[in-house]
């Protein structure tokens, strides 16, 4: 109560006061077809116009801008529309800040994209908005590469459900015996029944030495009825499997070179033995390429592989200076407590909703934490304890974002203490708060001797 009374006792010299801070932003609403500019009502007859999303279009509107004087803009984050004009404006020299549609809501009743721009353009000359963040260009080609890698790996996932389901049609069961039909063995098996290979005993000859199901059950599960139709689509989706995975091979080299141009460090990476090979990962040595880039190694955190660190790498850079505070850059992610409080009650603190795809990766991340054997696995074992697995899994992506925002920023490698540290360092705590609360009580704790 005396620090809410404190806060409503402020001097009138602290209450800051609107005033123009931008007086030469402009407002877009940006469209599909076409995109409303708003400037200053002073600089031109018609402050407001529409323009085409045509190049030539966008071309006259940056010199419009120009002509008006205008230095810094503000547009709605609106699909993808907005990028083509987003790199336009920033290669002609304006200050573009890319604003969350959520965050600019014009009165409600009032809707119109004349209305919609003329409200960006003043909230922005008053400074009330905040643009979006943007990593450097040469990052933003390598977040392209990797969003077409993620996409190729979804749609080749989708060919081996065609696949499996043209198998099962034919009530050939071979998912039963083998628990990937896309590994080694499932493809010379498939590839052989679409060459016009039907015995048994043959295909389960091409098996793999780690296969541990018998050259009987392989054969027993090869039995069905081989239908044309099915057998058709079964080599359809092999040929879009072996399409897709040539697409891969094209994207992992655009990344490799990408990987170059960032490279700043000339060290050499030593070898971890703790890492073993990630099935999806590209073909080249891509924690070598990523150590060139940013300096430290990602990998050595726990539940971090080669895939996760390309995806968080590709999202945010190596450069954090951004991000003022390990609290901006764990609230920007989504992994940070809301702060919902009226009344002096807290209403909610579960954290806010976004589709940021570094967070994605570090919450899959933090669930392949729950059977390791360190300090972070235990850590997400102790959340799960206390709370539901979904938070736990916020909870342990939220350390990890820490963690690597600490690597990215002061250059440190991360070293794993151990699980046995981690419960050591957490039974102390205990003890001293329960320490504390038995002396308030006017208690003292003894500790009970164990027989040996």
């Amino acid at each position: 109560m005396a620090q809410r009374k404190q806060r409503l006792s402020l001097s009138p010299k602290s209450r800051q006061t609107l005033s123009i801070t931008y007086p030469n932003a402009a407002g877009i609403d940006i469209g599909s077809a076409s995109h409303y500019v708003a400037v200053p009502p002073d600089r031109d007859d018609e402050p407001v116009r529409e323009f085409p999303s045509f190049t030539a279009d966008l071309h006259r509107l940056a010199d419009w801008l120009g002509s008006c004087g205008v230095d810094t803009v503000a547009m709605e984050s609106t699909g993808v529309y907005w990028i083509a004009l987003y790199e336009l404006l920033d290669s002609r020299g304006f200050t573009v800040l890319l604003v969350n549609a959520r965050h600019v809501k014009n009165v409600s009743g009032r809707k119109s994209d004349v209305l919609d721009c003329q409200w960006l353009q003043q909230l922005m000359s008053y400074g009330l908005l905040r643009g979006a963040f943007r990593p450097s260009e040469a990052v933003c080609v390598l977040r392209a590469l990797t969003r077409q890698r993620q996409m190729l790996l979804r749609n080749q996932s989708r060919h081996v459900q065609h696949m499996q389901k043209a198998l099962t049609q034919m009530n050939i069961q071979l998912a039963n015996v083998i628990s990937d039909v896309a590994g080694v063995t499932g493809q010379n098996i498939l590839r052989a029944i679409v060459a016009g290979e039907r015995d048994g005993y043959r295909l389960a000859a091409l098996k793999n030495g780690r296969i541990q199901a018998s050259a009987e059950q392989i054969a027993k599960s090869l039995q069905g009825n081989w239908r044309a139709e099915h057998l058709f689509a079964l080599k359809q989706a092999l040929a879009a499997f072996d399409f897709e995975g040539a697409q891969l091979a094209e994207c992992d080299a655009a990344i490799q070179a990408q990987l170059s141009a960032l490279q700043i460090h000339d060290q050499t990476l030593e070898a971890n033995k703790k890492r073993g090979h990630t099935r999806n990962a590209p073909k080249f040595d891509l924690r070598e390429r990523m150590f060139q880039m940013c300096g430290v190694d990602l990998t050595r955190i726990d539940g971090i592989d080669v895939t996760t660190a390309l995806v968080v790498l590709s999202e945010i850079g190596a450069d954090m200076s951004r991000f003022p505070s390990i609290k901006h850059f764990t609230s920007w992610l989504g992994l940070c407590p809301g702060t919902k409080i009226t009344g002096g009650k807290v209403l909610s603190s579960k954290t806010k909703r976004c589709a940021n795809r570094a967070a994605q990766a570090l919450r899959l991340a933090a669930a392949a934490l729950r059977t390791s054997k360190s300090a972070l696995g235990a850590y997400f074992r102790r959340m799960c304890s206390r709370m539901d697995k979904p938070k736990a899994i916020t909870a342990a992506a939220h350390k990890l974002a820490r963690l690597i925002y600490t690597m990215l920023t002061k250059g440190e490698e991360y070293t794993d203490q151990g699980q046995d540290y981690y419960e050591q360092r957490y039974r102390e705590r205990v003890l001293r708060s329960l320490s504390k609360r038995a002396a308030k009580l006017g208690m003292q704790m003894i500790p009970i001797e164990q027989p040996v």
